[in-house]
């Protein structure tokens, strides 16, 4: 070979693959500096925690709500309702509502005692865990045998809320206890659960009753019970509330003793609405009386 010759660089056979190129070791995991990071965050949220618990016990003491109540499931469903529309990132969803019923239940328990009555057709029924996760795990919640004696815990004060199964069309007369809610002073102040992933089905609902009225979120919705003729269809029943401007989302009808009772579920919170109560007194009906409302529940991955 002549000194002018460069040296040939060696063909790789025919048909094989190219030589990868050399990629550089990823660097090893310090898991002591990811623990550390993570005690940092900890300490962080446990000192926001410290603070906001710290806060409430300030409001407490302050008088600033006078004899104003504990619960406010209104207040407590727009807290949750703003955080939902904030969250992004791998936490579920349910987790961060999870977390925040815990806060919200201690938050509740630090202004005075509380405690819930819990009506569960069934031992397997779901209503008291429905409650226990509502509620809190450190909240006392005692389990009665009937729904009157539930909402007797409450009238007594005996308990601050009572936690009934959600209306259904198929209840019999015993269970259709919104038939025998007579006394204004107990009103539906919420919905259970107030979260629930679109993927889980078959979970119980729950309605939670209280002394203290539901406070107004911007999205409710108002159950209404009317007493009607014998024999009044179903269809006749939904025009005259759509004619009234009162549509019904559901309507259920039950008898109770001699009359007809009917229960409509429509949107929106009517209480105290000037205008609701005229709608109400525009109905052909023997007498019409509003049971509650509550925050309409929220879903989510």
């Amino acid at each position: 070979m002549s000194q002018s010759q460069a040296p040939q660089t060696p063909r790789a056979p025919a048909g094989a693959a190219p030589a990868a190129a050399a990629s550089p070791e990823p660097p090893p995991f310090d898991l002591a500096a990811f623990r550390a990071e993570l005690d940092r965050l900890d300490d962080a949220l446990h000192d926001l925690l410290m603070r906001r618990f710290a806060l409430v016990e300030r409001m407490a003491g302050s008088g600033t709500k006078g004899n104003g109540p504990a619960l406010r499931p209104g207040r407590e469903a727009q807290i949750l309702r703003r955080l939902l529309a904030r969250h992004a990132g791998p936490m579920p969803a349910a987790a961060l509502v999870r977390l925040w019923r815990e806060i919200l239940a201690a938050s509740t328990a630090l202004q005075g005692p509380f405690s819930v009555a819990v009506f569960a057709p069934s031992a397997g029924s779901g209503h008291a865990r429905l409650a226990r996760e509502h509620f809190g795990a450190a909240t006392p919640i005692r389990t009665l045998p009937t729904p009157a004696r539930a909402l007797a815990a409450i009238a007594a004060g005996e308990a601050s809320v009572a936690v009934l199964p959600a209306p259904e069309e198929e209840d019999t007369p015993e269970a259709a206890w919104w038939t025998k809610l007579d006394s204004p002073r107990i009103q539906v102040v919420a919905r259970l659960p107030f979260f629930r992933p679109r993927f889980v089905e078959g979970d119980p609902e729950a309605l939670v009753l209280s002394v203290v009225p539901a406070d107004p979120t911007g999205r409710d919705r108002t159950l209404i019970r009317l007493e009607v003729e014998a024999g009044q269809s179903r269809a006749r029943l939904s025009a005259a509330l759509a004619a009234a401007g009162l549509a019904p989302r559901s309507l259920m009808l039950q008898r109770h003793d001699a009359a007809t009772l009917a229960l409509a579920e429509v949107e929106g919170y009517l209480a105290g609405d000037a205008a609701a109560a005229a709608q109400l007194e525009s109905l052909p009906f023997a007498r019409a009386q509003i049971l509650g409302a509550y925050a309409v529940p929220e879903t989510g991955e």
